[in-house]
């Protein structure tokens, strides 16, 4: 397959997936923050499975308290000293002592007014530290970046003009955060989704895993110039890209499936992490193929006579 030759409309398909996430960004604004960055408190709450406790019912009397715009999450059914407990997960505005106390007060009168300890944990996030999250999570992201545009520069310092397969690496980076951050703001404009700390660890492991699949076919074509100098450079990142593009594929179907079990039986508190990581695994292996080596060639076709000159 004529991997090169098709290389305008995989542009023109990352270019497709990615302006809808823009366009939402603009109209949001933005991605939908979580109280880890807006601030806030979260409580979890356990109630007798006798109770008939759900997510519709539990929304219903918070906003008869003055609460309707609280998030609730189920964490599905736990048993304790041979009783089981439905579990949910609030996050809502800043509350204080008493006012958290008149809230679960007033759920279980509705839920649970023979039990005394339904409420299991209840955690406050300041707006202060909500900042300083953001603040240090884009100083990651952009340490992260310049990190591995410095190391593939190294790692490539054998073959001319290394530092064109760092930008190409970043270039398929940035193209699979703006996929993910993309995808993201259309899920909270449409359905409410948030995004939280996880979601920037999630973000972080996409980074590494776009990159370490960019660099895997960087390497096969870096390998096959040297021995097949007699043959163009497109030809070259044709077949680099067919000697990787089994294992690649076959990594991420195997990472997939292990994704994919986790979302079934992982619980709902890692659900938004498991689903930037879906994304990104997606992303990082069409960009390492269509993205990565696609812009290396744009960029290198009219150096590669200087490079197999130099080698001769």
């Amino acid at each position: 397959m004529d991997f090169v030759k098709r290389r305008p409309w995989f542009f023109l398909l990352s270019i497709l997936v990615i302006l809808p996430g823009i366009v939402f960004l603009i109209l949001s604004p933005g991605l939908k923050p979580g109280i880890d960055f807006t601030g806030g408190s979260s409580l979890t709450l356990q109630f007798p499975e006798a109770s008939k406790a759900s997510q519709e019912s539990l929304r219903l009397e918070l906003s008869k308290i003055g609460y309707e715009d609280t998030k609730i999450q189920n964490f599905g059914i736990i048993t304790s000293e041979d009783q089981r407990y439905e579990t949910f997960f609030l996050r809502t505005k800043t509350l204080s002592e008493e006012e958290k106390d008149s809230l679960v007060d007033s759920l279980n009168n509705v839920f649970s007014p023979d039990e005394q300890n339904t409420l299991q944990s209840f955690d406050l996030v300041s707006a202060v530290v909500a900042e300083e999250t953001v603040f240090n999570a884009m100083w990651a992201v952009l340490a992260a970046a310049i990190g591995i545009f410095f190391y593939i520069w190294w790692a490539f310092r054998n073959v001319p003009s290394p530092f064109r397969y760092g930008l190409a690496a970043i270039v398929a980076l940035l193209h699979d955060a703006f996929i993910v951050v993309g995808i993201f703001s259309i899920l909270g404009y449409l359905f409410g989704t948030e995004v939280n700390t996880m979601f920037l660890i999630a973000l972080l492991t996409v980074i590494g895993y776009s990159v370490n699949d960019t660099i895997v076919v960087f390497d096969k074509i870096r390998e096959n110039v040297l021995i097949y100098s007699n043959r163009p450079f497109t030809e070259v990142v044709n077949l680099s890209i067919s000697e990787t593009i089994g294992r690649s594929l076959n990594t991420s179907f195997t990472l997939l499936v292990t994704l994919f079990a986790l979302l079934l039986f992982g619980g709902a508190t890692i659900r938004e992490f498991l689903y930037v990581l879906i994304i990104g695994v997606l992303a990082g292996t069409y960009s390492s193929i269509a993205i990565a080596t696609q812009v290396l060639v744009s960029w290198e076709q009219k150096s590669v006579g200087k490079f197999i000159t130099l080698k001769d």
